[in-house]
């Protein structure tokens, strides 16, 4: 996990724009004056949101401060959210639903959706398996409770096949692809820029994606509850810039490839694959949002990997979606 604090201005200032400052907040609403006291604490994923942020121009002026976590997969990110050690992560609703179901106390806040193809099964290029029938006594690697996870499990659904059809190896990116490598799984599950490296660098081959309602392609901010509670106004900042920069990035793909490619360490090729494959936009929480949360919950609990029926309307704060700006339907 990587760390760093960010703040809206400049380490140091002189004495005429102190006293300048000093007025202008003397002068504003209350709950202005009290912002940059505030640290809110983001989890983020490889190439995620702080990218997003970054490349759009979006983490300039914050009227507060704020920390940067990055980890490897959402599972740990889950984790880190569940302890209290951040106050918002960047998550597919997959991961979500198994962290809210085991009683994270957090709350869904905002929703951005791809077609779904953000998430694919892949193999090596000289593998005998074509469809997901080929799938039959297959060990797969990917990250439990996942949306690599749910991918294969809806895939299989799909097909009329028994979620026991395969097993699985739970296993983090990194190493779910030398697995693959080494012959230790058949298949590798896995979401975003992997799938982009996997398919340019290494010649895999998607067996299945997540498009054609095989997922939701839905990803989401969200918020412990402390944090809606205390860090309200920093909230609904956060949610609104998230959704201006996915907005910038949809409209500027190729300098956001280049800024992308530079920060995560892969090729401008790869980052460009991957945006054009699966670009993503901000959606308000609403009826169809929750219906197709409540279809990966219900995936899980048949599945065996939530052990009760949810509700997963408890699972939205639908209080934000005047923060989320959406683009030209």
């Amino acid at each position: 996990m990587s760390r760093h604090i960010m703040t809206g201005g400049p380490a140091t200032t002189s004495r005429r724009t102190l006293l300048a400052a000093g007025a202008a907040l003397l002068a504003a609403p209350a709950l202005v004056r009290a912002q940059p006291a505030v640290l809110l604490r983001l989890g983020d994923q490889k190439g995620g949101v702080e990218a997003l942020l970054k490349a759009s121009g979006q983490l300039a002026d914050l009227p507060f401060r704020i920390e940067i976590n990055q980890f490897v997969a959402a599972a740990p990110l889950l984790e880190a959210l569940n302890a209290g050690a951040v106050d918002l992560a960047w998550a597919g609703d997959a991961p979500t639903t198994f962290a809210l179901a085991n009683g994270t106390p957090a709350k869904i806040v905002a929703a951005h959706r791809t077609t779904g193809a953000a998430t694919a099964l892949l193999v090596k290029p000289n593998s005998p398996i074509r469809t997901v029938a080929d799938l039959k006594g297959k060990t797969i690697g990917t990250s439990r409770g996942s949306i690599g996870q749910a991918l294969v499990l809806s895939a299989l659904k799909a097909h009329g096949l028994p979620f026991n059809t395969v097993k699985f190896a739970f296993l983090l990116p990194a190493e779910a692809k030398t697995a693959l490598e080494s012959g230790a799984v058949d298949a590798w599950s896995t979401w975003g820029v992997f799938i982009a490296q996997g398919r340019v660098v290494d010649n895999y081959r998607v067996v299945v994606d997540g498009s054609n309602g095989i997922l939701s392609g839905l990803s989401y901010l969200n918020a412990l509850d402390s944090a809606i509670a205390g860090k309200r106004a920093a909230v609904a900042e956060i949610v609104r810039r998230v959704a201006l920069a996915r907005l910038w990035a949809n409209s500027h793909v190729d300098d956001y490839a280049r800024f992308w490619a530079g920060l995560v360490g892969v090729s401008f090729e790869v980052a460009k694959f991957s945006f054009e494959t699966a670009p993503s936009n901000p959606e308000r929480i609403d009826d169809k949002v929750v219906a197709d949360q409540q279809a990966t919950a219900d995936l899980y609990t048949a599945a065996g990997l939530v052990q009760r029926q949810l509700d997963v309307r408890q699972f939205f704060d639908t209080s934000f979606n005047a923060s989320v700006v959406v683009g030209p339907s």
